[in-house]
């Protein structure tokens, strides 16, 4: 009996299909999915992959982490400016907004911190804990730290991993009970699982998603690899 070959590069066709079951519009106009391309796909599959070691984890996460924040930048607002050059001419540029930040939801949030700071090097950020009760698995708030002015502010949250949505969902309700409009806040996300997107959605509608991957399942292990806890 001939096996047929098992082709090792994929046609663009076939990259394009990868998830092609899972229909990310059905999450609604606010889900929002970064350009996946071939640099994309090899970030996330070192992240998957159970051989690979900590100091390539945590170089391929930063990468992933760095395009995601960088889009989730293309989501805060900006206006026009007109700057002079060197030269003594004028161009026409843009400039962000004043009252932007970012909140990390403790731990593994915290890994995608030096990827904002890096786009924004003066950008302040909070934190919220949550944590599960081991049997309920309902989450609870430990500790909330934010910028006095939040209930102000465009709030850039960053969660790596989506399984249930759940420790998104709390943390949102603390950022509304502190003031902050739902539509102020962009999850900035690398991996999210179909049940994560639609429960965080449909909780919180106004707000906005961006993640790298949707994903029947998700890589757990991120934040004990990334730390070097597992």
């Amino acid at each position: 009996m001939m096996v047929a070959d098992v082709p090792d590069v994929l046609k663009p066709s076939q990259q394009a299909n990868l998830n092609a079951d899972i229909k990310t519009d059905e999450f609604g106009p606010n889900f929002k999915v970064i350009l996946i391309n071939d640099q994309v796909r090899e970030l996330q599959t070192v992240i998957r992959d159970k051989n690979t070691n900590r100091s390539d984890f945590v170089f391929y996460a930063d990468r992933l982490i760095r395009l995601v924040v960088e889009e989730g930048l293309n989501q805060l607002p900006y206006k026009r400016c007109t700057i002079t050059t060197p030269t003594g001419g004028t161009y026409e540029g843009l400039k962000y907004l004043k009252g932007n930040c970012g909140v990390s939801i403790v731990r593994s949030g915290e890994a995608m911190e030096q990827g904002l700071r890096d786009c924004c090097r003066s950008i302040r950020i909070g934190k919220i804990l949550i944590q599960s009760d081991e049997d309920t698995h309902e989450a609870h708030v430990v500790y909330a730290k934010f910028p006095e002015d939040i209930s102000s502010r465009k709030v850039l949250l960053m969660y790596p991993i989506m399984s249930t949505g759940n420790t998104v969902i709390k943390s949102v309700k603390v950022l509304k009970d502190h003031g902050v409009k739902e539509d102020n806040i962009i999850l900035l996300n690398l991996f999210c699982t179909p049940h994560a997107a639609n429960s965080v959605m449909k909780a919180y509608p106004a707000m906005t998603i961006l993640t790298s991957e949707v994903h029947p399942v998700a890589p757990n292990h991120f934040g004990q690899k990334y730390f070097g806890t597992d």
